[in-house]
């Protein structure tokens, strides 16, 4: 059944005439490749010796073997599937092949059409343009650029932009055809975040109004034959072959305390495994502190016996600067002829995704993850520790074969990961809060949500809780429809509940009070820099200073 939109969006709208000829006349935009040009046709600007260092390390990833078939496929069809391994190169390359053979060109000379790649976090969308930036030999935020919530690192210039999945989504609510883009790539589909699974349904029938448009889905596990069934049997392209091998290793046992045993297999490693840099997977924040502290003591216990060690912690609350310690290259030997360092990185399932970690070798998985789950009876979401599904697995391992043959401790047993573990991640849509999602549906023109096509349709209960609390705060009237206060809700990336509060706080002239309020419950990032700011302030002013006054004290009036 089709889905309902309202005629003031122009999501269904007919393409313009001048663009279906620009797609028609290009044969479907695509160019041949002028790979051998020592000009980057970019900027204009030589190529670099830097450049061609790199471009000797492409030709040797798996997905630069079949770059002419998936072109040729992407130029026969409008959507594609591709399943590539872990380390085959997928995220990198793929967007430039798409960049170097699709024209982009308008006819506003001044502004080319874009590529655009979806990243389910913030993180890998920084960390991937600036290496694509450095393969292409551009500027990061000129050519090549990303976008993230609070920052947009891109120009008028920028013809391959990489972004999260939520970030798009946004951008839909005031282009709703995405005119913006040539080609739009999700990748890490498998992770299957809400706002995936939103863009799903909304450049589905975005492609039915687009001719010129087209879609790439990128993952490196993927449950195949459902994908194409929901894209209405997309052509499915296989990389195979990870970058380097990578040697699995399970427990005989079960282990009683997953974080102890994952210490003690980091410090066993460290002393009897040659160099490489080690990854540990942890569940949540205190956990990878607690563990980063535990490590570090360990290894000054060892004495000169061992190479110095760099531990660095990963989750997504810690600041951007400090995320970006984890690319730091491993300490170098106390003494000329001593031990080598080693870098460990201790990480939530951030690192599981597009992040490459130069020098990872060794890999630590104790089977856990943090998921979010919600209870539409009692309207409470709660992050729980779970096991991870296979695929999830099959992701870990990857991050010890991306630079050099390495291995994977799993601190489970085989066992338990064949009968116990899931296949696939639950998505995320199932077990999830739906009321900001409903509330940008809406504001998409999307009225009929029973009938949207979701690729897994959430529980009937979960939608219809949705739909009342939208209409208790009136972002809803009573047959469905989006309020003027529901449109302006929708404009905040916040919880409706949040939206509300700001958007009315002027009527109570406490919109200051308001704002430090919304601010403190929906960033997380002032709460690390409070509790350092105390730590040091209890440094020099003594323990007798109440850490509550000094928070309160930071808090700008």
């Amino acid at each position: 059944m089709g889905t309902e939109r309202k005629r003031k969006v122009s999501l269904f709208d007919v393409v313009d005439e001048t663009s279906a000829k620009i797609s028609k006349s290009n044969g479907g935009g695509i160019a041949a490749m002028n790979v051998n040009s020592s000009i980057n046709k970019w900027n204009g600007r030589p190529y670099s010796q830097r450049y061609y260092e790199i471009l000797e390390k492409r030709k040797t990833l798996p997905v630069w073997q079949q770059k002419e078939e998936f072109l040729q496929v992407l130029k026969a069809n409008q959507t594609l599937i591709l399943v590539g391994e872990t380390g085959s190169g997928k995220t990198t390359q793929i967007p430039q092949f798409v960049l170097d053979a699709v024209d982009i060109e308008t006819p506003d000379k001044r502004r080319k059409m874009m590529i655009a790649c979806t990243q389910p976090r913030r993180v890998a969308a920084m960390s991937v343009s600036r290496r694509v930036a450095e393969e292409m030999d551009v500027t990061i935020g000129e050519e090549v650029g990303y976008s993230i919530r609070f920052e947009d690192c891109s120009s008028a210039r920028t013809v391959l932009k990489y972004l999260t999945d939520g970030m798009l989504l946004r951008e839909a609510m005031t282009d709703p055809l995405l005119e913006r883009y040539k080609v739009i790539i999700l990748d890490e589909a498998h992770e299957r975040t809400l706002a995936t699974d939103v863009l799903f349904g909304l450049l589905k029938e975005v492609l039915k109004n687009r001719p010129d448009l087209k879609l790439v889905v990128m993952s490196a596990t993927l449950e195949a034959e459902k994908f194409q069934g929901y894209f209405n049997g997309a052509p499915l392209m296989k990389v195979p072959g990870r970058l380097h091998p990578v040697e699995i290793f399970y427990t005989q046992e079960p282990e009683r305390d997953y974080l102890e045993a994952a210490i003690r297999t980091v410090v066993q490693i460290h002393m009897c495994e040659p160099a490489g840099d080690i990854l540990v997977f942890l569940t949540g924040e205190e956990e990878i502190e607690d563990a980063c502290r535990k490590i570090t003591k360990e290894a000054g216990n060892m004495g000169d016996q061992v190479g110095p060690v760099k531990v660095v912690p990963l989750y997504s609350t810690l600041p951007p600067a400090m995320q970006q310690k984890i690319f730091e290259p491993a300490p170098p030997p106390v003494k000329e002829d001593g031990p080598p360092g080693r870098k460990i990185v201790v990480s939530t399932n951030i690192a599981e995704t597009s992040l490459t970690i130069d020098g990872i070798v060794y890999v630590i998985d104790p089977g856990f993850a943090k998921q979010k789950v919600y209870n539409p009876r009692v309207r409470v979401e709660s992050l729980l520790v779970s096991p991870i599904s296979k695929a999830s697995a099959h992701q870990r391992s990857g991050r010890a074969g991306r630079t050099q043959p390495g291995k994977c401790f799993r601190l489970y047993t085989e066992k338990s990961f064949n009968n116990d573990l899931q296949p696939q991640t639950y998505p995320e849509i199932l077990r999830s809060n739906l009321a900001n999602s409903v509330l940008t549906l809406k504001k998409l023109g999307i009225d009929d949500l029973v009938h949207f096509d979701f690729m897994d349709p959430p529980a009937p209960e979960t939608l219809m809780r949705a739909l009342e609390v939208l209409n208790y705060l009136g972002a809803l009237d009573d047959d469905g429809n989006l309020t003027k206060l529901g449109e302006i809700m929708s404009e905040f990336p916040l919880d409706p509940q949040m939206s509300k509060m700001l958007v009315v706080s002027s009527e109570f002239n406490c919109s200051n009070e308001i704002l430090s309020v919304a601010a403190m419950l929906s960033g997380i990032f002032f709460f690390f820099l409070a509790c350092f700011s105390v730590f040091v302030l209890s440094q020099v002013l003594g323990s007798s200073c109440h850490g509550a006054l000094i928070i309160l004290d930071i808090v700008p009036t």
